[in-house]
């Protein structure tokens, strides 16, 4: 079988863009579509053709998308230029958004009829890892969808970890990735503020925690965030972090899984977003914390 070599993407935000731009460095003849034409124009100075339309980009057979949330992905796909039906006989359309599992079923039905295939794809990592290739790629879906997915994910990630069959898996495990970088969040604001409040340094509690018992990438980085209170410019803002956290509490309360913890966080970031931060990254959410010990 020849190698599959085109690929349309659809979204070209923060994330979008990098993995767009590193499909064109590996080599694969990209075309892109995103609903605010100007953010196409670097990737079009990179060497990808731009398309008017979703329905432009499916040419090739294999689309990816990745957008902000359902509504978007289900736009690009059902709409009135959408994806579905264009893809061919034996088509491919990659979702690397995070959106509920529910969603990922009823576009695989869609594309079904059609004889398309669907594989679910959500990613872990921020812009800077989007762009260095370094993303963490859960996918869930038919492993020969996987197989012909994969030179592309390889483009753009560093790992792809293989969820099985049931095109939801993937999503529920994005979500509970999400779920556990919040409740980190509120955990750092929470142990920060409390060693503020007898006097000691929260960039200094920071540095020896993140260095020795908690030396991983969510409490280095969001921990450096919180510690210093630096919650601008936004990789990941409050509001799609509040989306994510209500998926997360649907989804467990489909399966009868109680998640105080969750509900928690989520108020953390309403509340956020009410005091007028919605453009602040959402570890923005441990403010909360500093916010009710008077020590904003």
């Amino acid at each position: 079988m020849t190698a599959q070599t085109s690929v349309g993407f659809i979204g070209l935000g923060a994330m979008g863009a990098p993995m767009a731009t590193n499909l064109v460095r590996a080599g694969f003849d990209v075309t892109v579509h995103n609903r605010t034409a100007a953010k196409a124009r670097p990737l079009a100075d990179a060497g990808a053709a731009v398309a008017d339309t979703p329905a432009g980009v499916a040419a090739g057979g294999v689309v990816i998308t990745m957008l902000a949330d359902d509504a978007a992905v289900r736009a690009v796909t059902l709409g009135e230029d959408g994806i579905v039906g264009r893809l061919g006989e034996g088509g491919l359309h990659v979702m690397m958004s995070t959106v509920a599992a529910e969603t990922s079923h009823e576009l695989a039905r869609r594309h079904a009829e059609h004889g398309e295939q669907v594989l679910v794809a959500p990613v872990f990592g921020r812009p800077d890892m989007a762009e260095a290739a370094k993303l963490n790629i859960c996918v869930s879906g038919d492993d020969d969808a996987k197989a012909r997915a994969r030179p592309f994910l390889d483009a753009m990630g560093v790992g792809v970890w293989d969820f099985g069959e049931e095109f939801g898996a993937a999503n529920i495990v994005k979500l509970a990735g999400n779920f556990m970088i919040a409740a980190a969040s509120e955990a750092m604001g929470e142990a920060y503020t409390l060693c503020e409040g007898h006097g000691i340094d929260r960039n200094s509690v920071h540095e020896l925690l993140s260095s020795t018992l908690f030396a991983s990438p969510v409490h280095q980085g969001y921990g450096a965030r919180i510690a210093a209170r630096t919650y601008q410019p936004a990789g990941f803002p409050m509001p799609l972090g509040l989306k994510d956290l209500t998926l997360a509490g649907e989804a467990a309360a489909q399966a009868r899984v109680p998640m105080p913890l969750a509900d928690l966080c989520r108020q953390r970031l309403i509340a956020g977003i009410a005091h007028g931060r919605e453009d602040w990254d959402w570890a923005g959410l441990a403010q909360g914390v500093s916010d009710d010990a008077g020590r904003g």
